[in-house]
Parts: structure tokens; C-alpha cells; sequence
């Protein structure tokens, strides 16, 4: 652990010290490390798949097929 812990207000005992290091110490060993992501192309982007909506209107058509 690298970072310090520094109290700001009030005087706490030793032992409730302790208590809050012990909890901060569990939390960041419990922590799962960080999943790299694999970045995919984008022919397989499933949003790929979903078209923007028909928007009613002049020249309607034409817009349709873009």
C-alpha cells in the first residue's frame, strides 16, 4: 500500500486506528485486479446491426438508403 493515511479531525484512539486500517487493507487486497479489454474491429460491433429510424417526410426515400 503506498499512500498514507492521514486523520484531518478529531483524536482517535490507537485501536480505532487499527479498525480503520485493517478494513482499508482487506478492501484493496479483496479488489479484483483490472480486466484488460481486447478492442474488436468494428464489423463485429454488434450497434453495427441497428439503422437510425425512417423519419417521415420530403425526400424521405432518399434519406432511407444512407
Amino acid at each position: 500500500m503506498n499512500g498514507h493515511l492521514r486523520i484531518v479531525r478529531g483524536e482517535p484512539t490507537p485501536e480505532e486506528i487499527a479498525a480503520v486500517l485493517a478494513v482499508v487493507t482487506a478492501a484493496s487486497a479483496a479488489a479484483p485486479a483490472p480486466v484488460e479489454r481486447v478492442r474488436r474491429g468494428g464489423w463485429s460491433d454488434p450497434a453495427a446491426t441497428h439503422r437510425r429510424p425512417l423519419l417521415p417526410g420530403p425526400n424521405a426515400w432518399r434519406a432511407s438508403a444512407w
